[in-house]
């Protein structure tokens, strides 16, 4: 195995490419779900909010998650000799995290839901470190700041209409998790902001345009981070 470049976790923006690039984009997202783990497991918080909580990292870590998947592993299965590996190690993560939440959100009144959780914050948490310290420095290593720009806004664009709730069967890499994927994007989202609330009609509506929205931006951003230069 080639050597591990340094970890990104203690570099400065400059030495990642700006605050746009997709190594400062990815960091910043990582210190959220940090954060938001941290948060749901203190003990002072008001009743309500650990589901609230619980319900913004299951969010951010399939969006962030779905956008590694389409954009960055296939860039580094190509740049890296060992990539390979690297990405299988990873995806394999995101699977056991993947079907972790599934059971948790199928099961809300099981007696072992808190260690569950507990169990997924751990796969989370070890997720993190191997990207910060084992995949995200290669891109470091191989693109210029320019590059890492433009893969980021193409990361970011994924981001934002990937699915946000877990889905086992949906495979982990491009085309099959985009063919299967994006769809289930629009139900997600409508899912998130307007739950079980809403006629019929305005619940379709926002499901196509959903469908249509992702489906366009993940093939326009997987172009632009794909383009040499």
């Amino acid at each position: 195995m080639t050597a591990p470049a340094v970890s990104i976790s203690g570099l400065d923006a400059d030495a990642l490419g700006g605050d746009d690039s997709i190594l400062m984009r990815q960091r910043r997202d990582h210190a959220r779900l940090d954060a938001m783990m941290n948060r749901y497991l203190s003990e002072d918080l008001p009743p309500g909010e650990p589901d609230a909580v619980w319900s913004d990292i299951v969010q951010l870590v399939f969006s962030h998650a779905f956008a590694e998947e389409t954009v960055l592993w296939p860039l580094l299965r190509r740049i890296a000799p060992d990539g390979e590996e690297l990405t299988r190690r990873v995806e394999e993560e995101h699977q056991a995290i993947n079907e972790l939440i599934a059971r948790i959100e199928h099961s809300p009144g099981d007696p072992r839901r808190a260690e569950w959780i507990r169990q997924a914050f751990t796969l989370i948490r070890q997720d993190i470190r191997d990207e910060e310290d084992e995949l995200l420095p290669r891109l470091r290593t191989v693109f210029g700041d320019r590059r890492l720009r433009r893969v980021g806004a193409a990361w970011e664009a994924v981001r934002a209409t990937a699915p946000t709730r877990p889905h086992p069967g949906v495979p982990r890499r491009p085309p099959g998790n985009a063919v299967r994927g994006v769809p289930l994007s629009a139900f997600d989202r409508l899912r998130d902001l307007a739950p079980g609330g809403g006629p019929a009609t305005r619940r379709a509506a926002l499901a196509a345009a959903g469908a249509l929205a992702a489906a366009g931006a993940v093939t326009l951003a997987v172009r632009a981070a794909r383009r040499p230069g």
